[in-house]
């Protein structure tokens, strides 16, 4: 009985120190999410003259400015909403062009004429990283885009490579849709409980076969 006893209880040992690992982790990433949460919701500042993606990313901006009509529509899909997509246009700001992401126009209203001009735009530095090897080319066709693509928007639209998220409404058409955490993974909890729960298993299968063992022996 003293191997499969050892071998119980050093399994059961491994499998709980990773559920308490992935708590651990659990608590670190939520202290990450309050950073960003609180990054996010902070008082609007003006663009940096040289914005850092790293540094710089989720900051709070506002610029006054100019919208120029020139943009590009990004593929979305919204719950309860369907299709659509999300305009990215041109802002002259200061003597910069820069590009703002208005928001969120359904697929049925994408025709419909969009106002541009003199704007507050009030939102968050973004460098979303939507971007893979299965990412299809925008569609020459449609003028469709599948990904926002900071550097690649910025060179088809000849603007500086600087997105913000607006964050208000920039035309009663455009719903904004701002950033927030709600698309940052935090599975760990879930991960914690499933290393929990082979823990369980592997100590009671253990205690199982023990018994059996036992039972043999009388």
């Amino acid at each position: 009985m003293i191997f499969p006893l050892l071998l119980g209880l050093v399994g059961g040992a491994v499998l709980i120190s990773l559920g308490l690992w992935q708590m651990q982790r659990l608590a670190w990433k939520e202290a990450i999410l309050a950073d960003i949460l609180a990054r996010i919701t902070a008082a609007p500042v003006a663009l940096p003259a040289s914005p850092d993606p790293v540094s710089d990313r989720y900051l709070p901006v506002r610029a006054e400015g100019r919208f120029t009509g020139q943009s590009l529509d990004v593929l979305v899909s919204r719950k309860q909403i369907g299709a659509g997509v999300r305009v990215i246009e041109v802002f002259e700001t200061g003597g910069r062009r820069i590009m703002v992401d208005r928001g969120f126009i359904p697929d049925d209203r994408r025709a419909d004429p969009r106002p541009s001009g003199p704007a507050l735009v009030t939102g968050n530095l973004h460098w979303p990283e939507e971007v893979d090897s299965f990412t299809p080319e925008p569609d020459s066709r449609t003028g469709l885009w599948f990904a926002r693509d900071v550097p690649a928007m910025a060179a088809h639209l000849e603007a500086e490579p600087l997105l913000v998220i607006a964050r208000e409404p920039t035309a009663a058409e455009i719903e904004p849709v701002p950033v927030d955490i709600t698309d940052i993974p935090n599975d760990h909890f879930g991960y914690a409980v499933q290393w929990f729960g082979l823990a369980a298993v592997w100590l009671g299968m253990t205690g199982f076969l023990l018994w059996r063992i036992r039972r043999r022996m009388i």
